[in-house]
């Protein structure tokens, strides 16, 4: 009898609340268990959860699959008429073992999420095979962007207390994490649901002032809308918090950005990335960008596509636009597939050739590596670098720049100018 095996598909949120449900399981008893945590943010992403589970279906004939997350929440009559499927968890329960057990005896445990209220606070003692600790601050989203299904398989936005996030926090570093990335569905929108409406930079600035051991903070993709002046002024003050931000920017015209019904412009992202700038010289940007938005013309994607040089991009996460059911996008008139494929292309092309232009510019630097696995890490900035000499993971080491291919950093021990 082996215990349950969990299986993370999509974001970090989902990576957290694996290890959750890991240690949720094994409260419950579970064991010969499959349990599959889904991603819905895209088709793609809901064909890629199914192909996963036949395939652990082919792996582990015997095994109990139970399947849950975000695709499971959003569809789940698709799911559990699965013949590979034994049971489906809807996300407002997956983190209970009762849930999980399926102590009812019914092969599915849903409900409508879009009512959850109180996020509960779970704490977990590390995230298995990661060196970085992923902390969950916030849940759910109240915005209801024109493409995105994500509000109705999280529910509204909740965020968790201060006094929680440091006691997990503090919870994590003494189990040896010094790097932290805080986590969430819109973690911009922190706070805004607790007495006194703390913000995600008063957060930041709690964290790293009361829990000394954190020596590399992060945060998972931000809203631009909602960047507050506490996080800005952190980053200028606190060398923790790392020059790195991932930026929800989704487009760079203004009017693919009202159908998106996003709540900032062109003009309001060059304004936030000037003033970031000017806070903290050395950060680097990295954006969620999709190609082929219903109604987007050639004008309209080079916008887009300018984004790349305009703000100064690094790293990009492209999607081509992906109907999704139940949103207004669904019902907008469509790009032809082979469209948003090619504008995805140019688009990943343009952040491919900044990448390398960026990674080529730090060539003779020292970088700082926090080594995630055998001689491999990411740097301050979040290159990635691969060690000429040996460390251990969970270490932060230094590294002499010495070369720069196929989007990696690759360095040696400062001082000796060779592996």
């Amino acid at each position: 009898m082996s215990d349950a095996r969990v299986v993370t598909l999509g974001c970090r949120l989902n990576a957290f609340e694996s290890e959750v449900m890991r240690a949720a399981a094994r409260e419950a008893g579970l064991a010969d268990t499959v349990i599959v945590n889904t991603c819905a943010v895209t088709a793609e992403a809901e064909r890629q959860s199914r192909q996963t589970i036949r395939r652990l279906r082919r792996q582990q004939p015997g095994s109990t699959i139970i399947v849950t997350g975000c695709a499971a929440q959003v569809n789940p009559g698709g799911f559990a008429s699965m013949p590979e499927v034994d049971r489906v968890v809807g996300n407002a329960e997956k983190l209970r073992p009762s849930a999980l057990a399926g102590a009812n005896g019914e092969a599915m445990t849903w409900s409508d999420i879009t009512a959850a209220g109180e996020t509960a606070g779970r704490m977990i003692g590390g995230l298995q095979g990661r060196t970085r600790a992923y902390l969950q601050v916030q849940q759910g989203c109240d915005h209801r962007c024109t493409f995105c299904i994500i509000p109705l398989a999280r529910g509204p936005s909740r965020s968790l207390p201060v006094h929680g996030i440091i006691e997990q926090a503090r919870h994590l570093t003494a189990n040896g994490y010094r790097e932290v990335v805080l986590t969430g569905v819109d973690i911009s929108s922190y706070g805004a649901d607790l007495p006194g409406r703390p913000t995600l930079g008063g957060l930041a600035a709690s964290l790293l002032a009361r829990v000394g051991e954190i020596k590399r903070l992060r945060f998972s993709s931000l809203d631009p809308a909602a960047m507050d002046t506490a996080l800005i002024e952190l980053l200028a003050e606190d060398g923790r918090l790392m020059p790195h931000l991932h930026l929800s920017l989704q487009a760079f015209d203004d009017v693919i950005l009202k159908r998106m019904k996003r709540r900032h412009r062109r003009a309001d992202m060059e304004k936030l990335c000037q003033t970031v700038r000017q806070a903290r010289p050395d950060v680097v940007f990295g954006a969620d960008l999709i190609a082929g938005f219903p109604t987007e013309t050639e004008a309209m994607f080079k916008n887009t596509l300018s984004a790349v040089g305009d703000l100064g991009l690094t790293y990009l996460h492209v999607f081509p636009f992906s109907p999704r059911p139940g949103t207004p996008a669904q019902r907008m008139p469509r790009i032809p597939g082979d469209v948003r494929k090619r504008r995805a292309a140019r688009l990943r092309a343009a952040g491919e050739a900044a990448l390398t232009r960026f990674l080529a510019a730090r060539i003779g630097e020292t970088a700082e590596v926090l080594v995630e696995k055998e001689r491999f890490g990411h740097s301050r900035r979040f290159a990635p670098v691969r060690l000429g000499f040996d460390a251990a993971p969970g270490s932060i080491v230094d590294v002499r720049v010495e070369s720069a291919a196929a989007g990696h950093l690759f360095g040696s021990k400062p001082g000796t100018g060779k592996p």
